[in-house]
């Protein structure tokens, strides 16, 4: 688990310190966005929802980043009935217009589904079919190394990816975004791990937005005793800086 760990922390810092490298600073760009929802109820319920999201993007000539986090936390009549993080950073070394290498991070922790620790890690290429001010459509595969403790039981294994992602601004205010992406296990295709995720998002002034997220996260051999589907639908405002 130590090796794993630190694997996982090396290439986070792989990712961060490549961006030295773009030889054309002056197109270089970075966005970032955080966003945060709360939900109370009190009376014939009293029920707890709090989100969090951070995300922060760089655009390069030659080098692109993605770093995020996502955490979810509620309760049910003092009784805890989500806790989920996920956090995930991505280095693509752009070899022209539209084709790229790429080495991914990821990690996901979810208490509810038995999951204590996900971490996966591994190299990959990836195509843009769509690229402009206004719209971006990749395709993404590779390879995964992956380790893993759900309902007490350890596990590691390769895996293969397959990722798209489609982002459209539909206006000056507003834009959508949609992603999905499956790894199944190389040697078991039955065990596979499917990430989906679709939103919304339209300013309120420069800084302020309104956002809505649907979230799908579908682990084909869960922990005993767990369903395999975990959808959660989050809304509330970012702040973009």
């Amino acid at each position: 688990m130590k090796k794993i760990s630190l694997g996982f922390f090396m290439a986070i810092a792989t990712i961060i310190s490549v961006s030295a490298q773009e030889k054309e600073p002056d197109k270089v760009k970075w966005d970032k966005t955080a966003s945060f929802g709360l939900t109370l109820t009190r009376g014939n319920s009293e029920t707890m929802l709090a989100t969090a999201n951070i995300q922060a993007d760089r655009t390069g000539s030659e080098n692109e980043i993605s770093l995020g986090g996502t955490a979810t936390y509620g309760e049910d009549q003092g009784q805890v009935n989500t806790k989920y993080l996920r956090g995930f950073g991505q280095y693509n070394r752009l070899f022209n217009d539209k084709l790229f290498g790429y080495l991914r991070v990821d990690a996901l922790h979810d208490e509810i589904a038995d999951l204590n620790i996900r971490l996966s890690f591994g190299p990959g290429v990836g195509y843009y079919f769509l690229k402009n001010d206004r719209a971006t459509l990749t395709v993404e595969a590779g390879g995964s190394y992956v380790y893993e403790e759900q309902g007490g039981i350890d596990d590691s294994y390769a895996t293969v990816r397959f990722a798209e992602r489609y982002t459209r601004k539909i206006n000056e205010n507003t834009k959508f975004w949609q992603n999905v992406e499956i790894q199944p296990q190389v040697d078991d295709w039955e065990n596979f791990l499917l990430m989906a995720e679709i939103g919304v998002e339209s300013k309120i002034t420069d800084n302020l937005s309104l956002r809505v997220v649907l979230q799908d996260t579908y682990d084909n051999v869960p922990a005993a005793g767990r369903e395999s589907n975990d959808i959660r639908l989050i809304s509330g405002i970012s702040y973009t800086f």
